[in-house]
């Protein structure tokens, strides 16, 4: 794999980038995407100059299937890995299955409203 487009920046999301990019032989390109650009901007300053990956940004509203089919479009990765929130996976989904990209996700659907009893 050489592309990799990774949605989602949050404490779990940093951790996994990390880790891909310890193996640049794998992945030599990544784009992080999320809604807050300048989280994803800071993580990336933080691992250049570590890594030999390239690491490039992106805003991305991944509530909105049509956004993420065109960041999808426009990157061309061969994989999407889903670290965002787990009310985000069917549209993320949906966007794989409209663009035949491979999906990799590390949680379960969970609806956005669901109440812990």
């Amino acid at each position: 794999m050489s592309r990799l487009l990774v949605i989602g920046c949050g404490g779990v999301a940093q951790v996994a980038i990390s880790k891909i990019c310890q193996d640049s032989e794998t992945f030599t390109e990544i784009m992080i995407a999320s809604r807050t650009k300048s989280k994803c901007d800071d993580l990336k300053a933080k691992l250049e100059g570590k890594t030999s990956t390239k690491i490039e940004t992106a805003a991305l509203d991944a509530d909105k299937v049509e956004e993420v089919i065109t960041l999808i479009e426009s990157y061309k990765p061969e994989a999407v890995l889903n670290v965002a929130l787990p009310y985000q996976d069917l549209t993320i989904m949906d966007a794989c299955l409209a663009t035949g990209v491979h999906y990799i996700d590390t949680a379960n659907y969970e609806a956005e409203d669901t109440e812990d009893p």
